[in-house]
């Protein structure tokens, strides 16, 4: 038995290093329907581990904490919103030769394209503070120590990954990885907290307790991330997907995105459970795994700690990748994640994120209105011309948009302008 499982394990890691060689040499072949199940895992649950990062996790765990089980359907609403722009973006991906944002240059202008690339880049780049801070906080709390070398030294880390020639490869073993993390220690805080399931599904019927809209319109937004699904069509390129492999992709992404709604549902479960009982109150993600150590002892701490860091490290390491490759390919210096230029972008989002979080000690509140200002304008456009390039029969082909992903797609588009007009309203207010 430890033989056959050290044999897998070494296939395992020859195929890695196999598929890395063959990124730097430049001869890495299209995915064929014979190739091992795992050799299909990738965008979707790099999708997966880009959405979900601290922010996401506090928000899941305010609901819970908040209001219990009782706004679990909020989740699985946009998680399903999420599956619906993904599935767009992989048939764009998988029916176009050339990048999304080119698509779109030839399409409608460089105008729109460069006010699509240049708008993610400032929200990633704004953002990448929050994602910074929680990685070094996981282990600033874990080891009591300061929270600044951890940031410095994480983000060096995600620097050095650059320099790999097969980065998307490493990349997309690095997020697999980290969804595991992820996964796995808030399931373990799951079965440690025990709560009662028969009340877990009373939360998928839909309600809106007094006080909870503007956190559940929060959690929409985090979950439902129509940049993430915009750039899922770039995901799809850097697999080499060819188009007769629609449904493995669509397959692939489908259950990155189920992944997604699952670690989100778990956490606010186990807020549900454990906090919103004693009416304890969370205001970070950090907050989450503090309220745990009194009731279960330090290891529940470290357990979800450990979570917490999958969750920003794989968001630092992918929102920059986001916002550098858009830019990049905005400007007209391509969005292969080999290019030099591309790179140098995806280098510069995390050198902010670094510096931001150090000389502030953390996340700037005018940083984040500015961001919340520039998501207004850009996310109904993404989502607009996102639905419009996947219903094209002269770009998409037969992959285009069915009835039902247009009705859908359209929902997607009214909640998309929903979630703007609140920040709108935030900002204003």
């Amino acid at each position: 038995m430890q033989v056959r499982r050290n044999n897998i394990l070494n296939g395992i890691w020859n195929d890695f290093m196999n598929e890395v060689k063959n990124n730097e040499q430049g001869t890495s072949l299209p995915r064929k329907p014979s190739a091992k199940w795992y050799s299909y895992l990738g965008p979707g649950f790099i999708m997966a581990a880009i959405v979900f990062g601290p922010g996401s996790l506090t928000i899941a765990s305010r609901l819970g904490a908040g209001y219990g089980y009782s706004l679990l359907w909020i989740i699985v609403i946009a998680t399903f919103f999420m599956v619906i722009f993904v599935d767009m973006a992989i048939r764009i991906g998988l029916a176009t030769k050339s990048s999304l944002i080119s698509t779109i240059r030839n399409k409608w202008g460089k105008g729109v394209a460069w006010l699509i690339g240049v708008g993610i880049f400032l929200v990633c780049a704004s953002f990448q503070a929050g994602n910074t801070v929680g990685a070094g906080l996981a282990f600033s709390e874990m080891l009591q120590t300061s929270i600044t070398p951890w940031i410095v030294f994480f983000t060096l880390i995600s620097i050095s990954l650059l320099y790999f020639r097969g980065f998307y490869v490493i990349l997309e073993k690095l997020m697999l990885v980290l969804v595991g993390v992820m996964l796995f220690s808030f399931f373990i805080t799951l079965l440690i907290i025990q709560p009662d399931f028969r009340d877990v599904l009373s939360g998928l019927a839909p309600s809106l307790p007094e006080g909870s809209a503007l956190l559940s319109i929060a959690m929409v937004a985090s979950s439902f991330s129509i940049v993430g699904a915009f750039y899922q069509s770039y995901l799809v390129k850097e697999k080499k997907w060819e188009r007769s492999q629609v449904k493995q992709a669509q397959t692939e992404g489908i259950t990155g995105i189920a992944v997604l709604g699952l670690i989100g549902s778990i956490i606010l479960i186990c807020a549900g459970g454990v906090l919103h009982p004693l009416g304890m109150e969370i205001n970070s993600a950090s907050d989450m795994g503090l309220a745990l150590e009194p009731l279960f002892g330090r290891s529940a701490t470290v357990l979800f700690m450990i979570g917490l860091f999958g969750a920003s490290f794989s968001s630092l390491i992918g929102n920059a990748t986001v916002g550098g490759t858009l830019l990049s390919d905005a400007l007209g210096f391509g969005s292969d994640l080999s290019n030099v230029s591309t790179r140098l972008f995806i280098m510069l989002v995390m050198l902010i994120g670094s510096i931001v979080a150090i000389w502030f000690g953390g996340i700037p509140i005018d940083l984040i209105v500015f961001a919340q200002g520039v998501t207004i304008f850009i996310v109904p456009l993404i989502g607009v011309i996102l639905f419009m390039t996947a219903n094209s029969k002269e770009i998409t082909g037969d992959l285009r948009n069915n009835t039902l992903s247009k009705l859908f797609g359209l929902a997607g588009i009214l909640l998309l302008v929903v979630l703007a007009l609140r920040n709108a309203y935030l900002i204003l207010n």
